[in-house]
């Protein structure tokens, strides 16, 4: 498994962040069951650079927590069934995506939401993993989902509200 992990801004977090986003890229495959070794590059950045790739990709004129760009078009999320070009040629590693995270945002919803910073980045790299697996949130339903997905990802590894 490759978890490429990049700080690009000089927003200090004061936590052991590659400990936490290890973890919950670990958790959230086996949680999916996903039959292959995978490759994610998580971007932790600030508010302005988010803007700028919310901007760029989504079209939204404002900075966010989290983003993500999966790499894979399911057939109906975590179907690994039917995956051809996935896979990085060097590796063999099935290649899901990449996840930009705020770490401004990570701050200030830990305290917005009355919980640690460590819990917050979790969430969001959680979330982000749930997308990169093919789910969404757009219907009441997807997003009940997602969140159950996502809340047992982090009560699996000890990380909880």
């Amino acid at each position: 498994m490759t978890i490429n992990i990049e700080y690009e801004t000089d927003k200090k977090l004061d936590l052991d962040y590659e400990k936490i986003i290890n973890e919950v890229v670990n958790e959230a495959a086996a949680y999916e069951k996903c039959p292959y070794e995978i490759e994610v590059n998580v971007t932790l950045t600030d508010n302005e650079a988010i803007h700028q790739i919310n901007k760029e990709f989504r079209e939204v004129d404002a900075p966010t927590d989290v983003l993500s760009f999966p790499m894979i078009n399911y057939e109906a999320p975590s179907d690994f069934e039917s995956l051809e070009d996935e896979f990085n040629p060097d590796t063999g590693e099935l290649m899901l995506g990449d996840i930009v995270v705020s770490v401004e945002k990570v701050a200030e919803q830990a305290e917005k939401y009355g919980h640690s910073e460590v819990r917050e980045l979790a969430f969001l790299v959680a979330h982000s993993m749930m997308h990169l697996f093919g789910y969404d949130h757009m219907t009441e339903e997807e997003s009940k989902v997602m969140e159950a997905k996502q809340r047992e990802v982090l009560d699996n590894i000890g990380i909880t509200r």
